[in-house]
C-alpha cells in the first residue's frame, strides 16, 4: 500500500510540475508578443477614424483612437471630436502581415511610416494618453484660458462682444470676463463654453 502510495504521490508531482511549466511557457509568449509589438499611427481618410477602428478590430489589431470630450455649446456641432483628426493608433508586430493588413482596412489611407517604414510611436506617450482616458478613450477637454487674455464671447447675452478674462474657469466653469458696455468696464460671469478658447487634455 505505501508503494502505491509512493507512486501516486509521485504522479501527482510530476504532474504539477508540468503544468507550472506550460504556464511559465505561455507566461513566456505573452511577454515576447508584447515584446514584438510596436504601437504605429494610421491615417485615416476624412472623417472615417470610428470606421477604421472597427475595421481594424475586426480583424484582429489592437487599436487606441483617443477622443477628446468638450463642454456643450450652441455654436459646436459636436462635443465628442478626435483628439488627433484623422489618426488613431495601432499595436502591430511589424515583422508580420499586419502592417499590410491594416493598410487594406475600410477607412485607413495608409500607415504612416518614413522612406517605406511604419513610424513606431513610443509606448510611454500612448501610455500617457491611455492614463488620461476613460475604458472608452474619451479624454476630458479643460480650457487654456488665462487671466489678462483677450478673448471673444460667442455665445449669450454678450455674444460677438471682445472681453479681457479677469479670472480662470472656477470648478463650476465659470469665468470671470471685463466687458467694455457702455463706455465703462463691465465685469460679467460667462459660463465657460460660451467664449471662444483653446482645449487642452485635463491631467488626472
Amino acid at each position: 500500500m505505501s508503494i502505491v502510495k509512493q507512486s501516486l504521490s509521485g504522479q501527482t508531482d510530476v504532474y504539477r510540475s508540468a503544468s507550472q511549466s506550460d504556464f511559465h511557457r505561455k507566461d513566456d509568449a505573452a511577454a515576447l508578443d508584447c515584446h514584438n509589438r510596436n504601437w504605429c499611427a494610421v491615417y485615416t481618410k476624412a472623417h472615417s477614424e470610428d470606421l477604421a477602428e472597427v475595421a481594424l478590430r475586426q480583424r484582429g489589431i489592437v487599436t487606441f483612437y483617443p477622443k477628446l470630450a468638450l463642454p456643450k455649446s450652441a455654436k459646436r456641432n459636436r462635443q465628442l471630436v478626435a483628439l488627433f483628426p484623422n489618426y488613431l493608433f495601432v499595436r502591430l508586430d511589424l515583422s508580420s502581415n499586419e502592417p499590410g493588413f491594416v493598410t487594406w482596412c475600410p477607412g485607413v489611407k495608409r500607415l504612416l511610416n518614413f522612406d517605406g517604414v511604419p513610424a513606431i510611436i513610443d509606448d510611454s506617450a500612448v501610455s500617457f494618453l491611455m492614463d488620461q482616458a476613460t475604458p472608452d478613450a474619451t479624454i476630458t477637454a479643460c480650457s487654456n484660458l488665462r487671466a489678462g487674455q483677450e478673448v471673444i464671447i460667442e455665445d449669450g447675452p454678450f455674444g460677438g462682444l471682445v472681453g479681457i478674462i479677469e479670472r480662470p474657469p472656477n470648478a463650476r466653469g465659470r469665468v470671470k470676463v471685463l466687458l467694455q458696455l457702455l463706455n465703462r468696464p463691465t465685469k460679467v460671469d460667462v459660463p465657460v463654453q460660451f467664449i471662444k478658447a483653446g482645449w487642452m487634455i485635463h491631467r488626472n
